[in-house]
């Protein structure tokens, strides 16, 4: 399966969901590689710092020089494509090839707005293919204050968005996915019994159900 993390707006936190999606798929010996077409090449950086800490196991990255098109259509594994706007270009052309189109959007109504315009990128693209891909969005990036109803209000607005599928999880703003990225490891690594972890395990249940198995839970893989 061909699944492209993407929006529009920057800081959406594309590039930790599909750091931490990776790392998950390989954790499972899942045949996956991994896209980085943003020019900012975050995901790059993160897998890079994996690598200088030897962590177990890697995970593949491609650039855009790397002929993302060839490689997506005889991959016979998941394929994860981090892409923005910046590369408008590698996103149609992404989106093209896609099965799935996931994207997380921030709390905010700006963040609405562009995701709005994002799906009429996806709309407009795969117009000329024969199935057009399912769009998952959900809620990332989320306040973890109660009394805040900046989540709860984006949550509602993406829910009136036609064509989508909205995941009912949330992945909210915690100081473990910035120190993902910064040790190369991914949440369930770093802290599994953590409260980001157990989000993510959340979201990776609904994107991935039929890996999720009795006695397979990120925890007690991630103590072995």
């Amino acid at each position: 399966m061909i699944t492209v993390v993407g929006n529009l707006k920057g800081g959406c936190g594309k590039s930790t969901i599909t750091f931490n999606l990776a790392v998950w798929l390989a954790r499972r010996g899942i045949d996956v590689v991994t896209f980085d077409l943003d020019p900012q090449a975050t995901l790059s950086d993160a897998v890079e710092v994996r690598r200088e800490e030897g962590v177990q196991p890697d995970v593949k990255v491609f650039r855009s020089e790397s002929d993302p098109a060839r490689i997506m259509a005889n991959h016979q594994g998941e394929v994860l494509v981090d892409v923005g706007a910046s590369n408008l270009w590698a996103m149609r052309q992404a989106i093209g090839q896609a099965d799935r189109i996931l994207s997380p959007v921030p709390p905010s109504q700006a963040d609405v707005w562009s995701t709005a315009r994002f799906l009429e990128i996806v709309k407009e693209t795969a117009s000329a293919k024969s199935r057009r891909p399912e769009i998952c969005l959900f809620v990332n990036r989320a306040d973890t204050h109660p009394m805040l109803r900046e989540s709860d209000e984006t949550e509602a607005a993406l829910g009136s968005l036609p064509g989508i599928t909205l995941l009912k999880t949330r992945i909210c703003q915690r100081t473990a996915y910035r120190r993902s990225f910064s040790e190369g490891r991914a949440v369930f690594e770093l802290a599994p019994g953590g409260k980001a972890a157990q989000e993510f395990q959340e979201l990776v249940a609904m994107l991935y159900p039929d890996l999720i198995t009795s006695g397979n839970s990120l925890q007690s893989r991630s103590s072995q």
